[in-house]
């Protein structure tokens, strides 16, 4: 029996992609993880967080922290909301000390769910298969917070019948960013148009990337261009058989 992981699905995850949660606890279950779901959980505070209200932020962040204090591992389907646990709890409770040593312990154990498989418990090959050609969108906050780049190019490696075809523009925004793609539309619509234009010249058939708010952005771009391209999670393909 491996390591006992409890899931934090994040909003999105849960609200819009609960397809992406189940397909990441069916991962997790396949390479022996005892998995847990605490049914308590809500949010990370990151919206609250990067809109200003950080006394709203903090209660949100102190819930999640008695929520998962007692956990071994915290797997999260997302690089924006490992980040902010990971990084900006700090931030949060600077001056609340005892709070801010709950938050460093706790954020020690929070991985993002492809970093878990590569660098935790080291397996690359899960079994999957998904026999298509995909392209990888490298997502902002895992790019240049968590420094995740190679893991999740190595587990799609593994993935039998699958081809990856890398993009011109692999580390460039999606315009997504939570609260900016809503304060500002047009330039969230001008980035991802440039984001379309270079998964399109990919030829591939499916954009991966480790988050669905990522793929959610670039999934309605795409629809809008009637563009012949789909989006999956890792965990997604990673789940495929």
């Amino acid at each position: 029996m491996g390591p006992r992981v409890a899931l934090f699905v994040t909003c999105i995850v849960d609200q819009l992609f609960p397809r992406v949660g189940l397909a990441m606890a069916d991962v997790l279950e396949r390479i022996g993880c005892e998995v847990d779901f605490p049914e308590a959980q809500t949010c990370c505070g990151q919206p609250a967080f990067n809109s200003g209200y950080r006394a709203e932020a903090r209660d949100v962040a102190r819930h999640f922290l008695s929520v998962f204090e007692q956990a071994e591992y915290i797997v999260v389907p997302s690089g924006s909301c490992t980040s902010m646990i990971s990084h900006h709890y700090a931030e949060l409770f600077r001056k609340e000390p005892e709070w801010l040593d709950r938050a460093r312990a706790v954020g020690s154990r929070v991985v993002e769910f492809s970093t878990f498989l590569t660098e935790v418990v080291k397996v690359e090959d899960v079994g999957a298969r998904l026999d298509a050609v995909v392209t990888y969108h490298d997502s902002c906050h895992a790019l240049r917070e968590l420094s995740v780049k190679s893991g999740p190019r190595r587990l799609l490696g593994r993935v039998r019948g699958l081809t990856l075809k890398e993009m011109d523009r692999a580390e460039e925004c999606c315009g997504f960013g939570g609260t900016f793609s809503v304060k500002f539309a047009e330039t969230s619509g001008g980035m991802v148009r440039t984001k379309v234009d270079s998964i399109l010249r990919t030829g591939a058939e499916i954009v991966v990337s480790i988050d669905s708010s990522c793929l959610m952005q670039l999934q309605g771009a795409l629809a809008r261009a009637n563009a012949p391209v789909r989006t999956m999670h890792l965990a997604e393909v990673l789940a495929s058989r």
